[in-house]
C-alpha cells in the first residue's frame, strides 16, 4: 500500500491518535510509520493531518476536497423534513448524467469497520424495469390467487384485489430500482445497506429524484432466489433492502 510522509510533518501525532486500527506509530525519528496489516483503509490519517503531510492509497492532500460547501443546518433540516415517499412516477428514464451522479455518490457511503464490500444492483432502464416488474407481479399474483394459500393471504387480501384491478402495488410504476446487498460475513451486514440507501435517498432528493423504500420487493427477493439471480447478486451476499426511484409525477 502506498504510504508516505513529506517534510511538512510537524510530528503532532494526530494521525496516530485518530487511527482506529492502531496501524500508525512513530519511528525513532518521530515519523509516523504504517503497519499495513492493521490498516482498515479509512484515510482518516490523511484527513486529520493539519499540514497536509501525509499521502495514502494514491490519495494526497493537494487533490483532496475540503468540507467548505456543506449545506447549513437549516438547509439540511429542511431536506430531511420535506422528504416524501414517492408512489407516482413519470414513465421515463432519469437522465443518464443524474444516474451517474447517484452511482458515483455510492462510493462514499460509510460502512461498518470500513468494509466497503456492498454490491449495488441498479435497474437504470425503464424497459428492463418493466420486464422485472411484469415477472415479479405475475409471480405474486399467482401466489395470491392460489386456493391452497387462501387462508394464508390474510392481510395481503387488499394486495390481491389491487393486483386483480391491474394496480402496480409492488413497484408503484417506478422506472428504476436499487437493491443493496452485503457479504454474509460483513461486520455490519444488516445495517450497512440501510445506511447506504439513506444517503442515496437524501442525495437523490437534491437532484429532484423521488424515492420509495420498498418492503414488498425486499420480501420477494428474500423468498425467490431467481429474482436475485436476475439482479446478479453474487454468491455469499444477501439482500439488505430495496428502493424505488425515478422522476416524480406528483409535487408536494
Amino acid at each position: 500500500m502506498e504510504f508516505s510522509i513529506n517534510e511538512k510533518c510537524i510530528h503532532c501525532g494526530k494521525c496516530i491518535k485518530d487511527c482506529m486500527g492502531k496501524a500508525l506509530k512513530f519511528n525513532e525519528d518521530k515519523i509516523p510509520e504504517l503497519d499495513e496489516n492493521k490498516c482498515i483503509k479509512c484515510e482518516h490519517c490523511l484527513a486529520i493531518c493539519p499540514v497536509g503531510a501525509l499521502s495514502i492509497m494514491g490519495k494526497n492532500p493537494e487533490d483532496s476536497e475540503l468540507p467548505d460547501n456543506r449545506p447549513n443546518e437549516m438547509q439540511m433540516l429542511n431536506l430531511i423534513k420535506t422528504r416524501r415517499s414517492i408512489r407516482y412516477y413519470k414513465n421515463e428514464n432519469v437522465d443518464k448524467e443524474l444516474i451517474e451522479k447517484l452511482k458515483d455518490m455510492l462510493n462514499w457511503v460509510p460502512t461498518g469497520v470500513n468494509n466497503h464490500k456492498l454490491v449495488f444492483s441498479i435497474i437504470d432502464d425503464v424497459d428492463v424495469m418493466n420486464e422485472f416488474r411484469n415477472y415479479t407481479n405475475g409471480k405474486m399474483l399467482k401466489i395470491l390467487t392460489n386456493p391452497v394459500l387462501k387462508k394464508l393471504a390474510g392481510k395481503f387480501e387488499r394486495y390481491k384485489n389491487a393486483f386483480l384491478r391491474g394496480e402496480d402495488i409492488i413497484f408503484r410504476g417506478a422506472p428504476h430500482m436499487i437493491v443493496v446487498s452485503s457479504p454474509i460475513d460483513a461486520p455490519c451486514a444488516d445495517i450497512d445497506p440501510i445506511i447506504a440507501l439513506s444517503y442515496f435517498e437524501l442525495y437523490a432528493q437534491t437532484l429532484g429524484i423521488g424515492t420509495c423504500w420498498c418492503g414488498i420487493v425486499d420480501a420477494m427477493l428474500r423468498n425467490f432466489p431467481e429474482l436475485c439471480e436476475h439482479l446478479e447478486i453474487p454468491q455469499g451476499y444477501r439482500v439488505g433492502y430495496a428502493m424505488l426511484f425515478g422522476m416524480p409525477d406528483v409535487k408536494y
